[in-house]
């Protein structure tokens, strides 16, 4: 069996440290170098459910692609839910290991895993990495369908394709305009409209989608707007990493057992339609 120090290295390779932005928190939170690692579970948070679940699964390493501690503390006491997680890691010699920024911007990367789930073919990166030379790397992705479809139907596409949410898919504009290219990047996206309508797609798919850059995005384009659920964008990647670990281990004989939770950590619970009508 290999050690968390050997499973951490090949980790890296994926996604390098190195490459997360200067505010992201990346990399082991909690672990011993020297354990042995049979049982690996990604996941999109480390909260106290998903950690729970490893407990379960009777896993040695978590991943996930949230940070436990953005902001840095100065406690990990059980008092606070944060300090439980930590706890709960320790006593039960699970090891943390976040892939963040770091794993927005790789080949193949987040984005990458959310336009597989969604059937697109992926064209380009949305905002290159300049220090990648190949072009292959950087933030969201710039994405064509194999045939044109409407803003309605690629709605209820990812509807169905993503993670069931309480949010479902928000649409901005018109849901009849034909679509036959797309940017999508998982995650929070409204900071990105600038390259968005650079790139000259038809329509945008990413998530935390706030009023006024949403407002101001459809008012000056007619690009469509498609807002998912932050967790159902980003959850593709666990998918797509733990192949990623799978290929490594059958090279490395280690005969890891990955394995991905289904566990929805989306915050919000219940959805009510609005049923009033405005004249």
């Amino acid at each position: 069996m290999p050690r968390l120090s050997e499973v951490i290295a090949a980790l890296e390779t994926l996604w390098p440290a190195e490459r997360a932005e200067s505010w992201d928190a990346v990399g082991t939170v909690v672990g011993d170098p020297g354990q042995e690692v049979t049982r690996v579970l990604f996941a999109v948070d480390p909260v106290q459910e998903i950690v729970d679940e490893a407990v379960k699964l009777g896993a040695d390493l978590l991943v996930t692609h949230h940070p436990l501690y953005l902001r840095g503390t100065t406690t990990v006491a059980a008092t606070h839910f944060k300090g439980r997680v930590v706890h709960t890691l320790i006593k039960n010699d699970i090891a943390l290991h976040v892939a963040h920024t770091n794993a927005d911007t790789a080949d193949p990367g987040v984005s990458d895993a959310l336009a597989g789930a969604l059937g697109l073919r992926v064209v380009a990166p949305l905002v290159p990495d300049p220090t990648d030379p190949a072009g292959c790397r950087g933030l969201g992705r710039v994405c064509e369908l194999d045939h044109p479809v409407t803003v309605r139907e690629l709605a209820a596409r990812a509807a169905e394709r993503l993670p069931a949410t309480a949010q479902g898919i928000r649409v901005a504009g018109d849901p009849e305009a034909v679509v036959r290219t797309v940017a999508v990047s998982g995650g929070s996206g409204d900071s990105l409209f600038d390259q968005v309508r650079a790139a000259g797609v038809d329509a945008f798919l990413t998530a935390d989608l706030r009023h006024h850059p949403a407002s101001e995005a459809v008012a000056h384009s007619p690009l469509a707007l498609l807002d998912a659920a932050h967790w159902a964008t980003e959850w593709p990647w666990c998918e797509l990493a733990a192949a990623q670990l799978d290929e490594i281990s059958d090279r490395h004989g280690w005969d890891l057992r990955v394995h991905v939770s289904k566990t929805v950590t989306d915050p919000w619970t219940a959805h009510a339609a609005s049923t009033a009508t405005t004249n």
